[in-house]
């Protein structure tokens, strides 16, 4: 099995262009792959690989200056779930657009086996900091859906929230934490006075908290993650969700037994969202993926 760990972590961090180099070197002899994001305000990354590899990278981070605390969330997957390692410079770790201190001006963490109580009270306005097509195949019970096409519009979103929904307590969640984290320092400015964000996103609620016979939890469907597993359930388990390499939308069993769904090309959603030209791009670009997934498995059988 191969382990994969995401995670963040915001500090102020002027140095970080220092640590590109370093950091790309450790990982590629350590057979790691996936990517890391290095900004001024802190770090974000999903890494995969043997556990030696990925513990050694962790390692690294954790004794940079202002990350010792820096944690991660695990799980595993049947294959390498990135092709290969990227270690980048960027502005900010998750683009917002609007300058906000995370690092003091955060909302208040709540842990996962207390998030489902908090987001019961009537008087906590429940928002998805998620995009569109994330919340497409899961949420919270009775979380709003800002209906975003990147997280830059949620500020936006928020103010209008603020003003339609007349509450003062907000709860915010995405998939790792990250995002959400940030978004309350902004949900402060938009006149919410009391302010909650899920500690770990609900990849640590789905890992911590049990569905139960029943359906206890408050999670339903299933959590969009950024890799080639798609969808992940309660305990992490793999989801049954594949994606549209055309434009990005998870898609459901369901989904692909329609006939607008070509693997590689095209989905009900955008079928005819493309020309002729593009969508023979996206065919010829499948080819390709196959002939290297088939040169990866003859690979590995002549090693065996």
């Amino acid at each position: 099995m191969v382990v994969v760990a995401a995670f963040y972590r915001f500090s102020n961090f002027p140095s970080y262009a220092e640590y590109q180099a370093p950091l790309a070197k450790l990982g590629c002899s350590s057979g790691v792959k996936g990517t890391i994001l290095l900004a001024r305000e802190g770090v974000n990354g999903t890494v995969a690989g043997e556990r030696s590899g990925v513990e050694a990278v962790l390692a690294a981070l954790r004794a940079i200056p202002g990350f010792a605390a820096l944690e991660h969330k695990e799980s595993e997957a049947v294959r390498p779930p990135f092709r290969r390692l990227k270690v980048r410079l960027k502005k900010e770790i998750v683009t917002m657009g609007i300058d906000v201190d995370v690092a003091n001006d955060v909302g208040d963490y709540v842990e996962p086996e207390h998030w489902d109580a908090l987001i019961k009270d009537p008087d906590v306005l429940v928002v998805d900091a998620r995009n569109a097509y994330e919340v497409a195949i899961g949420s919270f019970d009775g979380a709003v859906n800002p209906e975003t096409d990147a997280f830059g519009e949620l500020p936006g979103r928020l103010d209008r929230l603020a003003a339609a929904s007349g509450k003062k307590k907000i709860a915010m969640f995405c998939t790792g934490g990250i995002r959400c984290e940030k978004a309350t320092a902004y949900a402060r400015r938009s006149g919410f006075d009391d302010v909650y964000h899920l500690k770990g996103g609900i990849l640590k609620y789905l890992e911590q908290v049990e569905e139960g016979e029943e359906g206890e939890g408050a999670w339903r469907g299933q959590c969009y993650v950024f890799d080639e597993r798609v969808s992940v359930g309660y305990g992490l388990k793999p989801g049954d969700y594949a994606m549209c390499h055309a434009c990005g939308w998870p898609v459901s069993p369901a989904d692909m037994r329609r006939e607008e769904f070509e693997e590689g090309a095209s989905c009900h959603r955008c079928v005819n969202a493309y020309s002729d030209a593009d969508r023979e791009r996206f065919r010829e670009r499948h080819r390709q993926f196959l002939r290297r997934v088939a040169g990866a498995a003859d690979d590995r059988e002549g090693n065996e």
